[in-house]
């Protein structure tokens, strides 16, 4: 094992700035992972512009990153559930690099045959997704809404719902050209929030009666129009934020439905609930993988030395799906 390695920081302009730095060591509790593929999501771009310098950003250094997949290389004291040599994909900050250090229990052993490339997308997809529906109350035979289902987290959203026996999943985008995109993720009701009333699409598509359960990665308008699209007695998830925090929603709509309403974010700040979340996966969501049944949409994939391109391509709305950097 090399002594250095190259990793991505930001915090020294618009792109992220290659860097030859130590390798770490795994402590207690931690692996080492030889990364072969990182993926790139929204978050990252949004620190990414935030530590700018050139824009009036912190200009503070860091290395990026937050979703790997590659091999183990080495353990840490206390570390009885991973083998050096193993297939694995996980989530942790600083993750741009060619050694990840990652707490033992927010990895995941890539699912049947698929490439790294595939499994790197995937982890916080399946991780938000799957803990959002638990968090819903989700069960076979409900209906659900995806809003953002053309986002790399929503795609395996609807994808996930369907496979874990949702009766039908409707999903949102604001692009006429994202349609079939949807359809083919397994939507069987898509709505164009640009040109269409989200309420009135989804109680025409549930004979009146509103969704079960709503996973909204949008919030502001689209959070507010989720309620009155939700049946009585049904949950709304808020995930993400892609348009703004703020939302102004119609009491109403509330309380005499009976909703419930839950905001979720699988950070990092509670290591061991997010260790929970992703040891959840395994019972029926990393089979789903390995199946087919579940699969990362892949947009495009950079060489590391390309991140430029990459950062570029989703500053620019142009990705359907995740983006993924191969350092192989």
């Amino acid at each position: 094992m090399s002594e250095t390695m190259t990793a991505l920081f930001g915090g020294a302009g618009p792109d992220w700035e290659s860097r030859r730095v130590p390798v770490p060591e795994p402590g207690p509790g931690q692996v080492l992972v030889r990364a072969r593929a990182v993926a790139v999501n929204e978050a990252d771009i949004s620190m990414l512009d935030r530590a700018d310098p050139a824009s009036g950003g912190s200009g503070e250094p860091y290395l990026a990153g937050f979703e790997f997949a590659g091999e183990v290389a080495a353990l840490g004291d206390g570390v009885d559930d991973a083998e050096v040599g193993e297939r694995v994909m996980g989530t942790t900050p600083r993750s741009f690099a060619q050694y990840v250090l990652a707490d033992h229990r927010h990895l995941a052993r890539v699912p049947g045959e698929i490439g790294f490339e595939e499994a790197a997308a995937l982890p916080t997809g399946l991780l938000t997704e799957h803990g959002s529906l638990q968090l819903g109350g989700f069960a076979p035979g409900q209906t659900v809404l995806i809003t953002a289902g053309t986002s790399g987290i929503g795609l395996i959203g609807v994808q996930m719902a369907k496979a874990l026996g949702a009766r039908s999943v409707l999903a949102t985008t604001r692009s006429a050209d994202k349609h079939q995109l949807l359809r083919r993720a397994g939507a069987d009701v898509v709505v164009n929030t640009t040109t269409q009333n989200l309420a009135e699409v989804v109680l025409d598509a549930t004979g009146g009666q509103g969704v079960d359960l709503v996973l909204d990665h949008v919030a502001g308008q689209t959070f507010a129009d989720c309620l009155p699209a939700t049946r009585v007695d049904g949950h709304v998830v808020n995930i993400g934020r892609l348009d703004r925090a703020a939302s102004t929603i119609d009491i109403d709509a509330l309380s005499y439905r009976h909703l419930r309403l839950i905001g979720v974010s699988f950070g990092f700040t509670r290591a061991e609930e997010l260790g929970q979340v992703i040891a959840g996966l395994a019972p029926e969501v990393l089979p789903a993988v390995a199946s087919g049944e579940i699969r990362a949409t892949i947009d495009s994939t950079f060489e590391l030395t390309q991140a430029a391109q990459a950062a570029a391509r989703i500053r620019g709305g142009q990705a359907q799906g995740k983006i993924v950097l191969s350092l192989s």
